[in-house]
C-alpha cells in the first residue's frame, strides 16, 4: 500500500504513540531497540539523536528522526512511520487493557493526524488509504492536497492517487468540474479534461491567445498547463499503480522534476477551487 505522508500533525501524534514518561514509571513497549531497528530499517540513522550519542527519551527521540526526515527524505520518513505504527500495533498498543496499550487520547490523535492526510487508522491500528472515489467536496479536496503537498516534497508515489484509477492531475481535474459542474466527461483524454477544469476555474490555457495588458499570472498559468502535459508523456502508462511510475528512460532528476511539477499544478488548481465564485 501507500506510504503515509509525514507532515507536522503526523509527527506529533506518532511520537505520542511511543510517550511513556508519563505512565507512572511504568515502562512500555515499543523498545529503544525496537526503534532504533525501525530507524535503521528505514535508513535514517543519521536522524537519530541517540545514535549520535545524546541521552533522549522515545517520544522526542521519533519526533526528532520524523522532523529531520520528513523534509530531507520525505519516503523514508514514511517507511519509519508505519514500520513504527506496526510495531505498535503488534505489541498491544491498540488493545485496551494490554499492558502495552497506549491510550485512548493519543490513539484519538493519530486517527486525527491520518485523516488529514488522506489515511483511515482504525481502532486496531490498521492503516490504510481513503477510498477517494468515495469522497466528496472539501473532505475530497483535503485527501487532494495532502497528495499535492507530498508530491511537492518529490515523493514519487504520490503520483498516482491510491483507491482510484487516476493519477493526481487527472483526479484533480475531475474534483474540480465535479465541484462547479456537476460532472465530468469520464472518458475525456488527459489534455481535454486538463482543460475544461483550467477554462471552469477561468485559468488561461495555451489555446486562448495572450491580450495586450493581460496579467503575467496568465502568461503563468499557461505554463504550468504546458508542464502538465509533458508531465503526462513521461507518466509509464502501463501497469498503473506498479512500480515506478515514470518512464523507465527518465533520469532520477527528471522524475524528481515531474513528480514536484504534478504536485505544483495540483495544488494551484485547488487553491483555485478554494477561492472560485467568491
Amino acid at each position: 500500500m501507500a506510504n503515509i505522508p509525514v507532515t507536522d500533525m503526523v509527527v506529533h501524534a506518532f511520537s505520542q504513540l511511543v510517550d511513556d514518561s508519563g505512565n507512572s514509571g511504568s515502562y512500555r513497549e515499543p523498545s529503544h531497540s525496537d526503534i532504533e531497528f525501525q530507524i535503521n530499517t528505514s535508513g535514517l540513522a543519521t536522524f537519530d539523536p541517540k545514535q549520535q550519542g545524546q541521552l533522549i527519551g522515545k517520544a522526542k527521540r521519533v519526533r526528532s528522526v520524523l522532523y529531520e526526515a520528513m523534509t530531507a527524505n520525505p519516503t523514508a520518513a514514511s517507511r519509519f512511520a508505519m514500520g513504527l505504527l506496526g510495531k505498535i500495533r503488534a505489541c498491544g498498543g491498540f488493545r485496551a487493557g494490554a499492558p502495552n496499550f497506549v491510550g485512548s487520547e493519543a490513539i484519538a490523535n493519530a486517527k486525527s493526524a491520518c485523516d488529514s492526510v488522506g489515511f483511515v487508522l482504525t481502532d486496531d491500528g490498521t492503516l490504510s488509504p481513503k477510498v477517494l472515489t468515495a469522497l466528496r467536496g472539501p473532505e475530497l479536496t483535503d485527501a487532494l492536497l495532502g497528495y499535492a503537498r507530498r508530491a511537492q516534497r518529490g515523493a514519487e508515489d504520490a503520483a498516482l492517487v491510491a483507491g482510484t484509477g487516476k493519477d493526481l492531475l487527472e483526479a484533480t481535474a475531475a474534483h474540480v468540474l465535479m465541484t462547479i459542474r456537476g460532472s465530468y466527461p469520464a472518458g475525456a483524454n488527459f489534455q481535454a479534461l486538463l482543460g475544461m477544469a483550467f477554462i471552469a476555474l477561468d485559468l488561461a490555457v495555451p489555446e486562448i491567445p495572450e491580450v495586450q495588458g493581460e496579467s503575467p499570472v496568465r502568461i503563468m498559468e499557461r505554463g504550468l498547463f504546458a508542464t502538465a502535459l509533458g508531465v503526462n508523456r513521461v507518466r509509464n502508462k502501463h501497469g498503473s499503480g506498479h512500480g515506478r511510475p515514470w518512464l523507465p528512460t527518465l533520469t532520477d532528476a527528471e522524475a524528481k522534476a515531474a513528480i514536484e511539477s504534478v504536485g505544483t499544478v495540483a495544488s494551484y488548481l485547488l487553491a483555485k477551487l478554494a477561492t472560485h465564485g467568491r
